[in-house]
């Protein structure tokens, strides 16, 4: 599983205090628990007023690169400002994220084109975020267009199928399943990403949801997830998933993770 550690986003309010309060320790320590907890992406979002918004990534980035060499996922809904950010970061990353809607992908695309960068690509466009499988089937097959005219393979991409409020879908997640299922079959190499947390909203004991949800998602193809590392219920869930899956050759992985107390359950 590839994990984009979520911690450092403004949204959280113990970030968005430490970046008004400029508090460097708070951001480095964060970035450094995640990276040593097992992530692969150090998601960065400001979450700031636009104004400030390319001032502060910069400051962020430079405060994780201090401390760790895990690469920097780019996280804003502005392409222009993700295209700005690439400049401060040391090694390819991630951008987060594209989608179907305005001129997000023809931005960014021709950025990365020729380079080693990733980019998250969500499944909506200018309607929306479609309600069925196959209306999200469809603005995939586009984002898959896009990637052809500009040269980008499938590996390089994170496509997020959108994962929405459980207590307001009316067949949890078998539409999520359906096309999680059908874009691994059409381009196995590809990446299917996703927010884990967010299909627990407004829903008690969220972590249980999560958990379950994560399981589910993986049997059908998912392979990245953007969560926090530092959830160690979590991380044992998807080191236990892989093993179950036959991903983890002798279970090597998961006995690795539980010696080293990766996930909390070593007396």
């Amino acid at each position: 599983m590839i994990i984009i550690g979520e911690k450092i986003n403004g949204a959280i309010p113990s970030v968005a205090k430490a970046i008004a309060a400029k508090d460097a320790d708070f951001i480095k320590n964060l970035a450094k628990a995640q990276s040593e907890a097992g992530a692969a992406f150090i998601d960065v979002c400001a979450s700031v007023d636009v104004n400030v918004e390319l001032e502060t990534m910069k400051w962020l980035i430079d405060l994780v690169q201090e401390v760790t060499d895990t690469p920097i996922a780019i996280d804003s809904p502005n392409p222009r400002i993700c295209a700005e950010a690439m400049k401060f970061c040391k090694k390819p990353g991630l951008i987060n994220s594209v989608s179907m809607e305005g001129d997000k992908i023809d931005v960014i695309f021709p950025l990365i084109a020729d380079t080693k960068w990733d980019c998250a690509a969500l499944l909506c466009d200018e309607t929306g975020i479609p309600q069925d499988a196959e209306k999200r089937l469809k603005v995939f097959a586009e984002v898959m267009k896009k990637a052809k005219e500009y040269n980008i393979d499938p590996s390089r991409l994170h496509i997020d199928p959108l994962v929405q409020m459980l207590c307001t879908s009316e067949d949890g997640i078998i539409s999520v399943v359906e096309v999680i299922k059908e874009i691994k079959k059409q381009y196995p190499q590809i990446h299917v990403t996703g927010g884990a947390s967010n299909i627990s909203f407004n829903l008690p004991a969220r972590k249980l949801v999560n958990q379950a949800f994560i399981v589910l998602a993986m049997n059908a193809g998912m392979d990245s997830a953007i969560i926090d590392p530092l959830n160690r219920d979590m991380m044992g869930m998807i080191f236990a998933t892989e093993a179950l899956m036959g991903m983890d050759e002798y279970c090597m992985e998961y006995i690795g993770a539980y010696r080293e107390d990766k996930f909390g359950q070593k007396k």
